[in-house]
């Protein structure tokens, strides 16, 4: 018996290691030395492809004028940018906004029923002009080049995806520290994209070929994850990732938000892995073994995290486990501290980290069990956020 919990113990933290330590430090080796860093060059006007801006909309009448504004000001030949706003369900002032745009070449598709955004988009795609879809979110700023920059990839007929990069945004000075672990993850990404395994891509910025494009069923919870890995598990298309094609948006007001955002992507985590698991097949390359190692493997960290716990707590009577239980508690101690008082300065640093680490855990565990329970459903469940200041976004 106490053979099988330090097995259990150990391989825990092996695992949860090699997770968040071991494979960042992996991927960014195997990158610099089987990597391809090279963008492609920027391609003449009269080469690029036609754009369609998508951005599925659910009653946001605080930050859609100014969305759209954004979207108007970007470097892009005019005759090959259509913006189309998908209005799914808005009852409050959405619509009206959208239309005042109407002879700028923005369209509005104004769905009368709120079904979800996956349902929208599946609707919306069929009815877009461009050749790339270019998916965005309506609290979303981005850069003016960045169309451009997306574009670019789309010379190379392999590339069926491309997800830019997501820059969060604190204008309230918040106690949310995801800040600290999107700048972690957007590391992660650029080395996966260096070998050919980006995995999914954020809903803030991201472009597919209409062409490629799947359409996801209705109830889908993370779609900025799952259209892009469709459509590489079913037509073999590669996905390019492009750190200078830049969105920025503002993070969760608190990390209450950011519970609530967390655990509604946990869900998804484990619905994308029930339907997507065939990319973990050797014949996807660099995409199997980075869908394994970051997203399988952190998907699976709260129950890592369990099994460390009381297979500690059972192993407590040896002196040094009874001493990696008090670190254990020390730990979770901090987290609580970190995550009911606000510390400025170093302290506040190194208490955002356990906080941080806990709560994305404790997130993914709630989501495992909605998923389980199917109490998650892929309807709108907004987070509100106000949108960036223009002068960060232009």
């Amino acid at each position: 018996m106490q053979t099988a919990l330090k097995a259990i113990f150990w391989i825990s933290i092996l695992l949860l290691a090699y997770n968040y330590v071991a494979y960042p430090l992996l991927i960014y080796v195997l990158s610099r030395v089987f990597g391809r860093k090279q963008v492609p060059a920027d391609p003449a006007d009269e080469t690029l492809p036609s754009v369609s801006l998508l951005i599925a909309a659910h009653n946001e009448e605080d930050v859609i004028s100014e969305r759209i504004q954004n979207a108007l000001a970007l470097d892009y030949p005019r005759d090959k940018l259509e913006i189309v706003i998908a209005s799914d369900g808005s009852t409050d002032g959405t619509n009206e906004i959208v239309e005042r745009f109407a002879g700028r070449e923005v369209v509005l598709l104004a769905f009368a029923q709120n079904r979800g955004k996956s349902t929208v988009l599946n609707d919306a795609i069929n009815r877009l002009r461009g050749e790339i879809v270019m998916l965005s979110d309506a609290n979303t700023m981005m850069d003016r080049m960045a169309a451009r920059r997306l574009a670019r990839w789309f010379q190379d007929s392999k590339i069926g995806a491309v997800c830019g990069k997501l820059e969060l945004y604190d204008s309230q000075g918040s106690r949310n520290a995801d800040g600290f672990y999107w700048k972690y993850e957007n590391l992660i990404k650029r080395c996966e994209g260096y070998l050919g395994g980006v995995l999914g891509a954020n809903g803030a910025i991201y472009a597919i070929r209409r062409s490629v494009y799947q359409q996801i069923p209705s109830d889908t919870l993370i779609d900025d994850f799952t259209i892009p890995l469709l459509a590489r598990l079913r037509t073999g298309c590669g996905i390019a990732y492009d750190r200078d094609a830049i969105a920025f948006e503002e993070t969760a007001p608190d990390i209450h938000a950011e519970f609530r955002r967390r655990a509604r992507i946990g869900a998804g985590g484990f619905q994308a892995l029930a339907r997507l698991w065939p990319l973990m097949h050797p014949r996807f390359g660099w995409t199997a073994f980075t869908f394994f190692s970051h997203k399988v493997l952190r998907w699976l960290s709260p129950f890592f995290l369990v099994a460390i716990l009381l297979s500690n707590i059972l192993l407590a009577r040896d002196v040094q486990y009874g001493a990696l239980l008090a670190a254990q508690v020390v730990f979770y101690g901090l987290a609580l501290i970190g995550n009911h008082w606000s510390f400025s300065g170093r302290i506040g640093r190194v208490l955002r980290l356990p906080t941080l680490f806990t709560a994305v855990n404790a997130a993914l565990a709630v989501g495992f069990g909605r998923w389980l329970l199917h109490q998650q459903t892929g309807t709108w469940n907004r987070t509100r956020r106000l949108p960036i200041p223009p002068v960060h976004a232009l």
